[in-house]
Formats: C-alpha cells, structure tokens, sequence
C-alpha cells in the first residue's frame, strides 16, 4: 500500500511540475478582440465611438456604476483620445484610449482595467 501511495505521489508531483512548466512558457500579455455588425452606415456610427464623450453617452458600463468618476485625456476624438474611471463602487478603476481611427469604418480601442472591487 505504502509503494502505491508513493507511486501515486510521484505521478502527482511530475504532472503538476508539467503544468507549472508549460505555464511558464506562456506569454504574460494577450489580447481580445471582438467585432459586431450593426446594421446603420458607419458614417451614422463612427462618431458615437469615435469621441470618448459621446461613447460614454450610450456606453452601459459607463452608467452601471454611479458612483464612478471619468476623467478624459488627450484630444477629444481620435487617436490619441482616452479616458480613465475610478469608482468606489463595482467598476474599480481603468482606462481607454484610441490606438488607430479610420473613418468612418474603424476605431482601435486600448482597454485596461485595474483592479476591480468586489
């Protein structure tokens, strides 16, 4: 029983050390990205991401929380634009920015959150 139970240990021990290793291995970043059609022309659409104020106007993360605080940064639209949160409340704190703008077809978002309340 004693020789099992060592066998077993041993089996254990390689599998999680195996599973430490490959996620070692893994890069520390990642990205997501995301794409949805929505039936308008995009001239109608752009501006209402395009422009971070406007974007906060519709966007349902912005109004989830009232006790959250925006502070917006850098042009008000385009690249370059950004907005950071902070809220005592469940939103925690973050920020976003445009990395890249095409009109009227493309907008490039950059999103991070820190860290979030329970």
């Amino acid at each position: 029983m004693l020789k099992f139970l060592a066998i077993v240990g041993v089996i254990a021990f390689i599998g999680v050390a195996g599973i430490l290793i490959y996620a070692a291995t893994l890069p520390k970043e990642f990205s997501v990205s995301r794409s949805v059609a929505i039936n308008a022309p995009p001239e109608k659409i752009f501006p209402l991401i395009n422009d971070l104020k406007r974007f906060n106007e519709w966007n349902p993360f912005a109004k989830q929380d009232p006790t959250m605080v925006i502070t917006y940064d850098g042009p008000q639209s385009g690249k370059g634009a950004a907005y950071s949160w902070d809220s005592k409340g469940k939103a925690g704190k973050g920020s976003s920015g445009i990395t890249d703008a095409s009109p009227p077809s493309r907008v490039n978002l950059r999103l991070d959150f820190g860290a979030l309340q329970k």
